[in-house]
């Protein structure tokens, strides 16, 4: 039997039946090569296992992890999870309520691990516990500036709410909050957006060819 989500096709994306003789290997989907494989992965995981490919994904994850606290609006955790495993980062952390909406995810969650912490209180634990520093992404008072900012290479971007941010008790466990500069009229823009700025900017410091790491995919 093939691995849940190999028969999930997107329109327009993928490849059709692998030519024979077929490659022989055990990252090998039997099902994929016979029928063509839609999914919206890199061209170096065409056909194979979502096993497989969370297995070598595993063995080049990133030491940024992910933090979502409870967000109303939770398609944009989806979103977010997708651009997380875009950078293939150590995990993702629903903090709160455990459901979220999927759909945006686009079944990237099945390549990456999402943790749920009940409270603010046990995910602050887990992070001092493994030893990584947790960073708010927010526009308030207390931000910096995101821009040109140092972030750590280990660390934890911990993003609030959407539309009314942080909580208090979020901010209080936060080394540092930062915010992304603006320069037109709107107040905030999308959470999700925000998510995948923020990442973005944390790869540009930890992931670029120069520093000898490029294996971000190509959109």
């Amino acid at each position: 039997m093939s691995d849940p989500g190999a028969g999930e096709f997107y329109p327009f994306i993928g490849v059709g039946p692998h030519p024979k003789p077929w490659p022989i290997g055990e990252e090998f989907d039997q099902e994929l090569l016979e029928n063509g494989d839609q999914r919206n992965v890199l061209d170096e995981y065409r056909y194979w296992t979502v096993a497989a490919i969370v297995a070598d994904l595993n063995t080049k994850r990133t030491p940024l992890h992910i933090a979502v606290e409870n967000w109303k609006h939770d398609l944009n955790i989806g979103s977010l999870i997708r651009t997380a495993n875009a950078f293939n980062v150590g995990g993702v952390h629903i903090v709160g309520k455990r459901d979220w909406n999927k759909r945006g995810a686009m079944v990237t969650d099945r390549y990456l691990t999402v943790h749920n912490h009940p409270t603010i209180a046990e995910f602050a634990t887990w992070a001092n516990e493994n030893n990584l520093p947790i960073i708010g992404i927010d526009n308030i008072e207390v931000s910096k500036q995101l821009e040109n900012r140092p972030l750590p290479k280990a660390c934890v971007l911990f993003f609030g709410q959407e539309g009314s941010g942080m909580s208090d008790e979020a901010v209080s466990i936060c080394r540092e909050v930062l915010a992304i500069n603006q320069y037109g009229s709107t107040r905030s823009i999308n959470a999700s957006a925000a998510g995948a700025i923020a990442m973005y900017a944390w790869g540009l410091q930890h992931l670029s060819p120069e520093n000898g790491n490029n294996n971000i995919g190509k959109s």
